[in-house]
């Protein structure tokens, strides 16, 4: 019997580009739509937390809800009382093992 090869289906990195550029658009502190999103690092009903290419982008508010998330396009959709956004630059990875453990 002959042996067949398979092709993987799994995306490359080089496949998977992430997005470089960001964006915000804000509509009656209702709707929040964002571009470039890397990851979603957490979300729950009080906030959200974002990773982008311009550093972690906490989205705090009240009854938040990930509408729309397209991890291939970076985009999100969030909704409910949003009450303030929050940028912190990206944490570099280094520093000894103690430090990395106890962050």
């Amino acid at each position: 019997m002959p042996e067949t090869k398979l092709e993987s289906r799994t995306p490359r990195a080089a496949d998977t580009a992430q997005p470089k550029s960001h964006g915000l658009a804000l509509k009656d502190r209702r709707h929040l739509a964002v571009t470039g999103v890397i990851r979603v690092i957490s979300c729950d009903e009080n906030a959200a937390v974002l990773e982008t290419p311009l550093g972690n982008l906490t989205v705090g508010g009240q009854e938040l809800q990930i509408g729309e998330l397209s991890t291939q396009s970076g985009q999100v959709q969030l909704s409910g009382k949003i009450e303030y956004l929050q940028y912190a630059e990206n944490q570099q990875s280094g520093g000894s093992l103690l430090a990395r453990l106890f962050r």
